[in-house]
C-alpha cells in the first residue's frame, strides 16, 4: 500500500494522474506535463514534496556531528538560516544521499532527505549520531510545498502577514526564515528548489498544508507534477539520486565535486577516497549530452567515446531546448565523437556543460 501525503485528495480534485513513485503515491501530471514545465518557466508552479524527509537535528554537539556526516563542510554556515548543500557518504566514498541542511541555532540544525532513501538515511544518520550529544528527530507531522518561477516570489508574499512580508522578499538565495499566513500559519520558508528557477520550498504543519495550497491555487499558482518537475530539474544540472548518483560512485564521479570541502582537520566519512581522487582524477566522470536528431535519449542506453563506453543516466525531451537532453556517465579522458546506440543505430550527441538552461534560457553551446 502506498503512502499518501496529507493533500492526496487534493490532487486527485484537480484530475491529477497518480503513479507510485518511491512507495508514495503522487501525481506525474495534471493534464500536461509539458504546460505545467512552462508553467514554471514562465509563470509559477506549485509541487507537493511532503514526501520528502524533514530531520530535525538537536544538541550541543550537532555541529560537531554534521562535520563528520557530511562532505561540505557545515562550518560555511555561521548566520541562522543560512543552508548548504551535501553528499552523505559511506566508508567507500559512495553516495548515500544528497541533502540540504540548514543552521537554526547552533544546537539545532534542519535536514531535508530524499523521500525514496528515507529509511536508509535515518538508519545511517541515528547510527553515525550515537557518539556525539545529538538527538535525531523526524518531523513526520510536517507537509512541504514547492513553489517555483519568475513570479513565485510574487504570489507566496501575498499570502504572507504584512510584517514576515519584506523578511521573505529579502531572503537571500540558500537561506530559511520563519514567516505567518495572513491567517497566522507558521511557515518555514526556504529561498531553495529543484527546477533552476527562483522560489521557495516551504514546510508547515500537515493540518494546514491543504488550506496553503488552496491559497496559493486561488493567488493563481497552478500544480504541477513529477514529470514537470523531472524535466525541469535535469535542464538545471540537478541529479536525482538512485539514477545519476547512488552508493556506487563518488561525488566526484557525479559532477558534484563542488560539494567537496576538503578543510583541513575535519575527517569525514568518505575522506580518504576523496582525497585519492581529488589528487588522482577520478575514474569516471559525468557530462552533459544534447542530440540534434529527433528522438529522446533514455536512461540505460549506451554511451560510445574514444575512452571507452558509458551510459545514459538521466534523459529526457526538454520543453525549453526542444532537443533531447541527458546525463551521462563516461570514462575520463578525451571523448572524442560522442555517439549513443539507440536501438542499434549509433546516434551522434554533443557534450556540453550544464545546467542546459538557467533562468528559462538556454546556456551557451547548448543549442549548438
Amino acid at each position: 500500500m502506498n503512502q499518501k501525503t496529507v493533500l492526496n485528495d487534493s490532487h486527485r480534485a484537480l484530475g491529477a494522474k497518480m503513479v507510485d513513485f518511491g512507495g508514495w503515491d503522487m501525481p506525474i501530471h495534471y493534464g500536461s506535463q509539458i504546460d505545467e514545465h512552462h508553467q514554471v518557466r514562465r509563470d509559477a508552479g506549485m509541487f507537493d514534496v511532503s514526501h520528502m524527509t524533514v530531520v530535525d537535528l538537536r544538541g550541543d554537539g550537532t555541529r560537531v556531528f554534521l562535520r563528520r556526516l557530511l562532505a561540505n563542510s557545515v562550518d560555511k554556515l555561521r548566520k541562522p538560516g543560512k543552508a548548504l548543500y551535501s553528499c552523505m557518504l559511506d566508508q567507500h566514498g559512495g553516495v548515500i544521499d544528497d541533502l540540504i541542511v540548514y543552521y537554526l541555532a547552533e544546537d539545532f540544525f534542519r535536514m531535508v532527505v530524499n523521500a525514496a532513501t528515507r529509511g536508509k538515511d535515518l538508519a545511517w544518520i541515528r547510527q553515525q549520531a550515537a557518539a556525539f550529544d545529538v538527538t535525531v528527530e523526524e518531523r513526520a507531522g510536517l507537509a512541504m510545498i514547492a513553489v517555483q518561477g519568475p513570479n513565485a516570489r510574487e504570489r507566496v508574499g501575498g499570502l504572507l502577514e504584512e510584517c514576515d512580508r519584506a523578511a521573505v522578499a529579502r531572503l537571500a538565495r540558500f537561506a530559511a526564515v520563519e514567516a505567518r499566513t495572513r491567517g497566522g500559519v507558521p511557515l518555514f520558508v526556504a529561498r531553495t528548489g529543484y527546477t533552476g528557477e527562483d522560489g521557495f520550498e516551504i514546510v508547515l504543519d500537515r493540518e494546514a498544508a491543504v488550506a496553503f495550497w488552496e491559497s496559493l491555487l486561488a493567488a493563481g499558482v497552478k500544480p504541477a507534477g513529477l514529470g514537470a518537475r523531472d524535466t525541469l530539474r535535469l535542464e538545471a544540472g540537478m541529479n536525482l539520486y538512485g539514477q545519476d548518483m547512488d552508493e556506487q560512485v563518488s561525488p566526484y564521479e557525479s559532477a558534484l565535486g563542488w560539494t567537496v570541502a576538503l578543510d583541513q582537520d575535519r575527517d569525514f566519512i568518505g575522506r580518504p577516497v576523496l582525497e585519492a581522487q581529488a589528487a588522482d582524477g577520478a575514474p569516471r566522470e559525468m557530462v552533459g549530452l544534447v542530440m540534434d536528431e529527433k528522438g529522446v535519449l533514455r536512461h540505460g542506453q549506451q554511451v560510445l567515446t574514444a575512452s571507452g563506453q558509458g551510459e545514459v543516466l538521466s534523459g529526457t525531451f526538454s520543453p525549453t531546448l526542444g532537443k533531447a537532453i541527458a546525463f551521462a556517465r563516461v570514462p575520463a579522458g578525451e571523448h572524442g565523437q560522442v555517439r549513443v546506440d539507440i536501438r542499434g543505430r549509433e546516434v551522434p550527441v554533443r557534450v556540453v556543460r550544464f545546467p542546459f538552461v538557467r533562468e528559462g534560457q538556454a546556456q551557451p553551446g547548448v543549442l549548438g
